[in-house]
């Protein structure tokens, strides 16, 4: 750089000798302050991993760029505990949960904007600014302004905490870690530091403060600058990208390998001095020599700017290779065009040349482009020396074409990741009566939670039993449950028989939820057990109506002795597949049942807000159902005997040769006899009670009257009704 920089200088003020001059000072200049410090420039792979060692560099991002950072500043570990369970000598489940909090610097120059964020690989934050994790955000761009970070100065005191002026860094407070193994993940960042392609001249520039300039050079997406010295960072681009160093009497201009080359005559060829000179050299090197394959490894962004790998061929068979990695962004099309041009130019570089030429002639330096007279093609000064007033030029042959130019080209299949925006979140919160290995002791509600959006993941739950006066952590909600409303209304229909006359449309709330039939052995296995409203169905026929809409029929009604709400239906009731991995069970105080209770649920993404469920507790799950075929038969005596068949909460299943299991602490029923003006309340241990003709007469009976029976379990119970004439 100084050799080009003095030569300019050397000229204005001496001429071509002067130049000379300054040339020969300026090498000596480049050798000791752009001498090599090991590590060359910097390489593709610095980019993907995260790291926190003192001393790592942090690059200069110019474009746009996908960058892992260093971790700069961290927080222990922060732990938090939630107590669930426990109820009828069973203990409480204690869960740990954990966050971080943390900083990461991402570029030495400041930056527009962070796009998106990946997290071991997949996405944290999608392009929309939505985190796919619940985590607090601040980016500091790295502004001659910037100020300490508050939760930095908080942790550190304000009087230890840089501003990090000049660097970019982004900060994560109270990142949750469940989704990442409860550690902090590997961070890669998709970071803006100018829009659109950046010129490598513009590059160069920057980095030599004004050293460099740039003259219309190659274009990059992106570009991460490191590595020991201006030097590294610049010839990094300069080996791999076309490009050549004009001088402009002021400074080195960065410019492609183009412009009117100039001539040599066979009359200045072969110039001679004293000890110096001779006869042109011309050199070829046998093809074999140079490679026929060039590879170039880069970012694409179709691949989300991870690695892309674009190849230039001979075609010929166990030819040599020349593999290049270049830490920059580019199009799948330009990648491939560099590589085809640099295979063109070391397929050009077999021939080169040695001439000397007259001293008047000094004017030729390297990069500059000449014909020489009785050659063909363009040549590139790769080397210049003056001794004795000659002037010695190394030459390089160019190929044909002046610079790249983008082919078609494939980045390669990707292997793309959903980006769908966390969405709102829908909560259904239910007091149902859901079967269990244990039999519940206290009120038992389920919450249901899914999002309008394909992208919803989960939401954080919290009960409340005693109207919002206090709320308790519910932990968080299951795996979307496949949810939505009726758009038809179903019509009554007894629980005895399959219902084959009855139908109802539900609307699901995103596309990627599907519904399909079952055979009638599946449904009598329990599958496709659903919620409509407040009764729980089977559905075995599925018609599929487009735009998320189905129209469900061939059911099984009033399922688990909800066939109380089989006419209670109206358009828009909430449907809700009921499946156990989709489900989390709330168990509520026995007082709740007289009460209400809430839930509210906080999305991980955007668009939740507030309190979105709330369900009366009548204990459903501890509500023994109601008895079946109720019927009062007239006896000679005069007497009504009264006879019906228990069920029991804890056996749905039809078993053939047994009774179901009593799932109470005793058998007892409540009797209750209703005329206009008479109530009568009775208690048995035995499906049967006899409403004898005295009892009549004592109770006035002279016409009809209607008999109530329900099965006593140990804090709720539903009675069934049937009318006697």
């Amino acid at each position: 750089m100084a050799t080009l920089v003095l030569t300019a200088v050397g000229t204005v003020i001496g001429g071509p000798i002067g130049g000379a001059i300054g040339s020969i000072i300026g090498q000596r200049i480049d050798a000791e302050i752009f001498k090599p410090k090991g590590r060359q420039g910097p390489r593709l792979g610095d980019l993907s991993v995260q790291t926190s060692s003192y001393g790592t560099q942090i690059p200069k991002i110019f474009g746009t760029m996908r960058v892992a950072g260093t971790v700069i500043w961290a927080t222990d570990l922060r732990e938090e505990r939630t107590k669930s369970g426990g109820g009828k000598g069973q203990p409480k489940t204690t869960s740990y949960s954990y966050s971080a909090s943390f900083a990461v610097a991402l570029s030495g120059r400041p930056l527009r904007a962070v796009r998106r964020i990946w997290a071991d690989g997949n996405l944290l934050r999608g392009a929309a600014g939505d985190f796919k994790s619940r985590t607090g955000f601040r980016l500091h761009s790295g502004s001659d302004e910037q100020e300490p970070d508050p939760l930095i100065a908080a942790a550190e005191g304000i009087g230890s905490t840089p501003a990090y002026r000049g660097l970019a860094y982004a900060v994560f407070e109270d990142l949750q870690l469940a989704d990442f193994g409860n550690r902090i993940p590997s961070l890669t960042f998709e970071v803006e530091a100018e829009a659109g392609p950046v010129a490598i001249g513009a590059i160069a520039e920057e980095l030599s403060e004004g050293a460099i300039r740039d003259g219309e050079s190659f274009s990059l997406l992106g570009y991460a600058a490191s590595g020991d010295s201006v030097r590294a960072a610049v010839e990094t681009l300069a080996d791999v990208l076309p490009c050549s160093f004009a001088d402009d009497g002021e400074a080195l201009v960065m410019v492609p390998p183009a412009g009117a080359p100039a001539s040599l005559g066979a009359d200045e060829l072969g110039a001679t001095g004293e000890g110096a000179g001779g006869p042109a050299e011309m050199r070829r090197l046998a093809a074999g020599a140079v490679p026929g394959e060039v590879t170039l490894a880069y970012y694409d962004p179709a691949r989300d700017w991870q690695t892309g790998l674009q190849r230039a061929s001979l075609g010929a068979s166990g030819s040599r290779e020349d593999r290049r990695a270049l830490p920059a962004a580019l199009e799948s099309g330009a990648a491939k065009a560099v590589a085809e041009y640099r295979l063109a130019e070391l397929r050009a570089a077999r021939a080169s040349a040695k001439v000397h030429a007259p001293w008047r002639r000094a004017e030729l330096r390297p990069a500059a482009l000449i014909r020489l007279e009785g050659q063909d093609g363009v040549w590139r000064v790769e080397r210049w020396t003056l001794d004795r007033w000659v002037v010695t030029l190394e030459l390089s042959r160019l190929p044909g074409a002046a610079a790249p130019v983008a082919v078609g080209a494939t980045p390669g299949r990707p292997v793309e990741q959903p980006d769908l925006p966390h969405g709102p979140t829908r909560l259904l919160l239910r007091d149902l009566p859901l079967g269990a290995e244990r039999l519940p002791a206290k009120p038992l509600l389920f919450a249901a939670a899914a999002g309008e959006s394909e992208g919803w993941r989960k939401a954080e739950l919290s009960a409340s039993y005693d109207g919002g006066a206090s709320w308790e952590s519910a932990g968080t909600s299951a795996g979307p449950a496949v949810m939505g409303e009726t758009r038809t209304v179903l019509a009554p229909a007894g629980s005895a028989l399959i219902d084959d006359r009855s139908s109802v449309e539900v609307e699901l709330l995103n596309d990627s939820m599907w519904l399909e039939g079952r055979t009638d052995a599946a449904l009598v296995g329990g599958a496709n057990l659903a919620l409509i409203g407040s009764e729980l169905i089977q559905f075995g026929r599925v018609e599929p109506l487009g735009e998320r809409r189905f129209r469900l029929s061939r059911l099984l009604r009033g399922r688990r002795g909800t066939e109380w709400a089989a006419g209670l239906h109206s358009e828009g009731d909430a449907f809700l597949l009921v499946e156990e991995t989709a489900l989390v069970p709330l168990e509520a105080p026995v007082a709740a049942i007289s009460g209400a209770a809430q839930v509210t649920a906080t999305g991980i993404g955007d668009g939740d807000e507030g309190p979105v469920a709330e369900a009366a507790v009548s204990g459903e799950a501890l509500r023994p159902p109601s008895p079946v075929h109720l019927k009062a038969l007239r006896t000679p005596s005069g007497d009504w005997d009264i006879r019906w068949v228990r069920r029991s909460r804890n056996g749905w299943a039809w078993i053939d040769g047994s009774d179901t299991p009593l799932g109470e602490e005793r058998e007892e029923y409540a009797v209750r006899i209703a005329a206009p003006g008479i109530g009568r309340v009775v208690q048995t241990a035995e499906p049967f009670w006899s409403y004898t003709a005295a009892q009549q007469a004592a109770d006035g009976i002279s016409g009809g009257f209607t008999v109530s029976v329900a099965q006593r379990g140990t804090i709720a119970s539903r009675e069934v009704t049937i009318a006697v004439p």
